[in-house]
């Protein structure tokens, strides 16, 4: 187990990579090995989740923003990450971890203005049949058989 020469405040700790990196896959390419390790990958994708930042923001010390982009899509493709939530929270659950109790508050649930009825801009829609007499112009040639 190999640790960061640099680590940040919020980048995985030795315990936590620990657990985590028999979970992922391991590559069957053969080849020039990676420049980056997946650790620092990781680490970049959790960085980048966690500020809400464009993904060319990710600092360098976690490689290369398309390398960590690419990761990240192609364990989503993949399902990678499904996978390994699943495990963790079957863990922390057998540990007695998680609470699976769910609290909704309806103060803070909001419908969309649409839902509730509210007038759309935009087209006007009657309520009235379209072949109603009512809707018919009246011109100077017609208004005797209106009268």
């Amino acid at each position: 187990m190999t640790t960061l020469p640099v680590a940040e405040r919020a980048d995985l700790t030795d315990a936590q990579w620990a657990v985590l990196e028999p979970l992922l896959p391991v590559g069957r390419k053969p080849g020039r090995p990676p420049i980056w390790t997946k650790r620092q990958l990781i680490n970049g994708i959790r960085w980048r989740v966690r500020v809400g930042a464009p993904w060319r923001d990710v600092p360098e010390r976690y490689g290369c923003w398309q390398t960590v982009y690419g990761l990240f899509r192609r364990w989503q493709r993949a399902g990678i990450w499904q996978q390994i939530l699943t495990v963790l929270q079957a863990r922390a659950d057998a540990a007695g971890l998680i609470t699976w109790e769910v609290s909704v508050d309806s103060t803070v649930c909001r419908a969309h203005q649409h839902a509730a009825g509210a007038r759309k801009r935009g087209i006007c829609r009657s309520s009235r049949r379209a072949g109603c007499e009512r809707n018919r112009p009246i011109t100077g040639w017609d208004a005797h058989v209106v009268a």
